[in-house]
């Protein structure tokens, strides 16, 4: 099966996060698209993330009605931080009958050289690169057979200003699903 990972805090999973993956199981080769909830990221070391379980059930109840959308915890169980070569790696060996695809954003890949073993990355997995505001999306010929740009819609929707104006009592539930947006109510997040 093909499976396309998409990794991140989600902090918490917004509808922007949703309709891209949607959008890649609908309109790409990739058959399931996983939300791997990232326990720390070595690129934003220091952040202060909500609990990891508290971000896993968003992004669980963000996906309850959606059969080619998956949450996971897989990397609660990985050493910390969350290397995206060494989760690869431990996916591909647990699901070897798998063939894995990482998604990530192109203000990511401006700055993929930065990613441990981004080299490795590229030579034994597939990218898809969805457009970021701001962000071209340029793909060096030597790598146009393992790096694909998409052509998915641009929802710039941010969880940092989804956090912020959540503990400012505003009424953002446009930018959430729905049981997620209850959820951080009912549980008091982000006040």
């Amino acid at each position: 099966m093909n499976i396309g990972i998409f990794s991140g805090s989600f902090d918490p999973v917004h509808i922007g996060h949703v309709i891209l993956a949607n959008y890649i199981a609908e309109f790409t080769e990739i058959e399931e698209v996983w939300f791997l909830v990232s326990p720390c990221n070595p690129l934003k070391a220091g952040s202060n993330l909500s609990d990891e379980h508290i971000r896993y059930e968003m992004v669980k109840l963000a996906l309850e009605k959606y059969t080619k959308l998956k949450a996971s915890d897989f990397e609660f169980h990985l050493p910390k931080p969350s290397y995206t070569i060494n989760t690869f790696d431990a996916l591909q060996e647990k699901y070897p009958k798998h063939n894995f695809t990482l998604i990530i954003g192109s203000d990511n890949w401006t700055t993929f050289e930065n990613w441990r073993e981004y080299d490795k990355i590229l030579d034994n997995y597939k990218l898809k690169v969805y457009p970021r505001l701001g962000h071209r999306i340029t793909i060096p010929n030597k790598v146009r057979n393992r790096v694909e740009a998409l052509d998915s819609p641009i929802i710039e929707i941010s969880s940092t200003f989804i956090r912020e104006h959540i503990a400012e009592g505003k009424d953002i539930r446009a930018f959430l699903p729905d049981d997620v947006y209850d959820y951080i109510l009912q549980k008091g997040i982000y006040k």
